[in-house]
């Protein structure tokens, strides 16, 4: 358990503490066990120090009262750097799916100096742009692990910051991974993604849905393996 602004959040750590760090950030109303350990696993063999944690109201953190969130959007991507904190971490390599995607981006904006590189799965942009992009479907969710199943619906009732420096302020090295099957953020939302960040590079999924199927661990692993070892850190 890490305290974070205030609050414990649950996170477990794969690897060695002196290999660069990977922070993977899971999408909203799902546990950090998304990023399954044969996953995180591979990481770690690669050489990297990945850590995986549970947003409030999901798995084993701090849980709310149903229909009453007591935080925002905004407080979620201040918990990705409370977290790095609390590993005694300057920066990272951040791994964001889904709507993690969108907290790894505007962790990005909001702190540069968090973050040695971005890599961004079945994501959307954060900020508004004026491309138009294919309307979502219906949401994955996972709420097994949670303190009070009915609390994690609390995601649903966030309330999104203001909108702040655009896409193209993004500076660090981004991988933009994105299936051509996704069903809740069809492939325009990873081709948006990769022309608005400066420099990203599009790895594209054939046949691929949403987020980390097993059946793509290998080629994803491959890819932030790949990524992370030209940024430093």
């Amino acid at each position: 358990m890490i305290e974070a602004n205030g609050v414990e959040l649950c996170t477990e750590p794969f690897g060695d503490p002196a290999d660069p760090p990977v922070l993977l950030i899971m999408g909203i109303g799902a546990s950090m066990l998304w990023w399954d350990e044969g996953f995180c696993g591979l990481l770690a063999d690669g050489g990297r120090y990945a850590i995986r944690y549970d947003h409030r109201d999901v798995g084993r953190s701090i849980s709310y009262e149903p229909g009453r969130p007591e935080y925002t959007g905004s407080d979620l991507v201040a918990d990705a750097a409370a977290i790095l904190d609390g590993y005694g971490i300057p920066a990272a390599h951040v791994v964001g799916v889904s709507a993690g995607g969108a907290f790894a981006q505007l962790l990005t904006l909001e702190h540069p100096e968090r973050v040695l590189s971005l890599t961004l799965i079945s994501t959307s942009p954060a900020v508004p742009t004026d491309r138009a992009l294919p309307a979502p479907t219906e949401a994955l969710r996972e709420i097994g692990r949670a303190h009070d199943f009915a609390a994690a619906r609390n995601h649903d009732l966030l309330r999104e910051g203001p909108a702040g420096e655009p896409l193209s302020a993004v500076a660090v090295p981004t991988l933009v991974i994105h299936g051509t099957a996704d069903p809740m953020f069809p492939i325009g939302h990873g081709n948006a993604l990769a022309d608005e960040i400066p420099n990203a590079s599009l790895l594209r999924l054939e046949r691929a849905g949403h987020g980390v199927e097993q059946a793509d661990w290998e080629t994803i692993a491959g890819a932030i393996l790949d990524h992370t070892g030209k940024g430093g850190g």
